[in-house]
């Protein structure tokens, strides 16, 4: 299995207040699906972390910088957005952009 090639992606490092964790996978799944559907987006991943007790990482695979700040931008970020951290003690974002691959060039 491969995953297409984006050249940005967005990260967010997530930590659900106790007993909270199934309410926040669930409003993430939400808010990812939204996000998904916009110009730009590819589909989002969230993943446990297995060395760290309640943390999750997620990850969405942008084609352009400019697809990020239109999702950000959007009318209804802010809103969806606080249907997740509302389940939410820490959340740290990250935009990165590529500069390798393994196998490839960037």
């Amino acid at each position: 299995m491969h995953a297409p090639d984006y050249p940005v992606y967005t990260t967010g490092s997530w930590q659900p207040f106790p007993g909270q964790e199934e309410a926040f996978v669930a409003a993430w799944k939400e808010f990812a699906g939204w996000a998904a559907a916009l110009d730009g987006a590819g589909d989002g991943i969230l993943a446990r972390d297995l060395r760290a007790e309640g943390r999750y990482v997620s990850v969405v695979g942008w084609d352009d910088l400019e697809a990020v700040r239109g999702w950000k931008g959007h009318p209804e970020f802010k809103e969806r957005m606080s249907r997740v951290q509302q389940f939410v003690d820490k959340f740290a974002p990250t935009e990165l952009e590529v500069v390798a691959r393994s196998g490839s060039e960037a």
